[in-house]
Parts: C-alpha cells; structure tokens; sequence
C-alpha cells in the first residue's frame, strides 16, 4: 500500500511537469495549427541557461526560469516572424514549416554540443536533496517544488487565455481569422504574441527539468513524443485536457516504473494513449 501511494504520488508530481513542459505545445500546435517540434529543444535551452547563472552566480532555478521566460517571449515572436514570412504567408506551412522547426531543434542541439559538450549538467540549491514527508508517503522537493511552479505557471498560462481580450483572440485565431480581423484584431500580431508566450513557457519548464535530473543537448527528443502525446490526448487546444492528459500520463509512468521497472514505462503510457484515442478520437476534452 505505501508503494501504491507514493506511485500515485510521484505520478501526480511528474504530471504537473509534463503539463508545464506542453502547456506551450498546446497553444503552437493546439490552437495555432503550427507543428513546432522544437519546443522541447528550447526547454533543454531553458535548462542550460538555469544551469550557467546558477553553476556561476548561485542565483536559484526557478528565479532563472523566471528572469529568463520574457527574453524566450520575444525569441519566439521573432521565430514566428520567420516562419510566417517565408511559410505561411506563402502557404508552405505543412511540410516545410514542419522542416524548418526540425532544422531549428537540430541546430539548436548541436550549439549546445559544440559549446558545452555532451556532458550531463546539474544544477545546486539547498533544498533539492531534501525530503518532505507526510506519514509513509516521501516528497522529494526535487519533484514537489518543479510540481508546485508547474501547476502556478499552467493555471497562469489557462486563466491569461480565458479571461483576456488577447488571450481569447489567441483562442478564436484558429477558429475564425475573418471574424477576429472585422473585431479589429490583426491575426499575425496575435498569432506573433501567442508563439512568443508558447516559447516563453519553456524557459520556466527548462528551469523545472534541470532540478528533476541532469540534462545534456540532446535530451529534448525524449520529450517531443510525451508533449505532442499530451497535447493530442487532452483535446488539441484545451488546457484543462491537457493537464489531465499530463497527469494520466505521469501516474501511468510511475505506476510501471514502481511495479514493472522504468523501461516499460514509455510503451505502457503510449498504450493508454491509443487505447483512449481509440475509443475519442478527439480527445479527452477535444470537440467532436
């Protein structure tokens, strides 16, 4: 039984940061219609720069990921610029968009090898090695502390979307860009805006990756199956799905990992995947 319930524990833990890592994949690709594989190679990025002022000035990750996410804002608008000119203005979105972020994380990954090697980097603070302990089940602050900086920053990311004028444009882009253009609003600056905050959320998820375990350049491929998987399973553009898509898919992971060992984990959460698709194609929380 404490296994049992430190799995589900651990699982919820890892979810909240699977949320945090496709809470941006979930506006590119959800809402926006843009197949950005490359979102998980900014998280590694996010990772390194967290590594580099916390190994060099002691500052703490989360502080970093914080410090760093308005710089990635405008990384990613910039990035969107790019695209849009040379892609989807023309209409070549499909398959060349889709080449040209594959070319963006391949670059990406190979920067971080060619300046830091392929060596695993960690990062210090006082309480990653500490345990929080509620009767028989264990916290690792590890897990709890990337846990409770994930759920703040996706119910941000959910509430800034539902609540505000920007936020609702960015979520009628997709659906009806002739309708938003007669309210006034331009769907490029607002399409422009909501990639930016996309990367933006990468920097704070970088920042949660590197205290859960160590990193090195090509670790963002590991998670471009978890993120998309997620985001497909929640209902494409629905935060709420998402969050529980991202929680079924930790816990499954967990429960593997403690009953059946850590190799199994991945095939069995992807199992879950298809069988739910299977059965709602659109999702969990997706429109019919």
């Amino acid at each position: 039984m404490d296994l049992f319930l430190n799995a589900i524990v651990s699982g919820v833990l890892l979810g909240a940061f699977y949320a945090a890592v496709a809470v941006g994949l979930a506006i590119t690709f959800g809402q926006l219609d843009i197949v950005n594989i490359a979102h998980p190679a900014f998280v590694v990025v996010g990772s390194y720069i967290t590594w580099i002022l916390n190994s060099r000035f002691g500052l703490d990750p989360v502080l970093v990921g914080v410090l760093a996410a308005p710089v990635f804002f405008f990384v990613g608008a910039l990035l969107y610029r790019i695209y849009y000119a040379a892609f989807e203005r023309t209409g070549q979105e499909s398959l060349s968009g889709l080449a040209f972020f594959f070319g963006v994380m391949f670059i990406v990954e190979v920067i971080l090898i060619l300046v830091y090697g392929v060596d695993y980097r960690l990062v210090s603070a006082g309480y990653l090695g500490e345990n929080l302990d509620i009767g028989f089940i264990g916290l690792p602050l590890r897990l709890f502390v990337p846990f409770v900086v994930a759920s703040a920053m996706t119910a941000a990311v959910w509430l800034y979307l539902s609540r505000t004028f920007t936020g609702r444009a960015i979520l009628a882009v997709a659906q009806d860009r002739l309708a938003l253009q007669l309210m006034g609003a331009d769907p490029v600056k607002i399409k422009q805006f909501a990639f930016g905050l996309a990367i933006a959320t990468t920097a704070i998820a970088g920042s949660l990756l590197i205290m859960i375990g160590p990193v090195e350049p090509s670790l963002g491929r590991v998670y471009i199956g978890r993120a998309f998987a997620i985001v497909v399973l929640g209902g494409m553009g629905s935060i709420p799905g998402m969050v529980i898509a991202a929680l079924l898919l930790g816990v499954t992971e967990s429960f593997v990992s403690s009953f059946a060992g850590p190799s199994w984990a991945p095939a069995v959460a992807f199992g879950v995947l298809l069988l739910t698709l299977a059965v709602r194609p659109s999702g969990l929380f997706g429109r019919a």
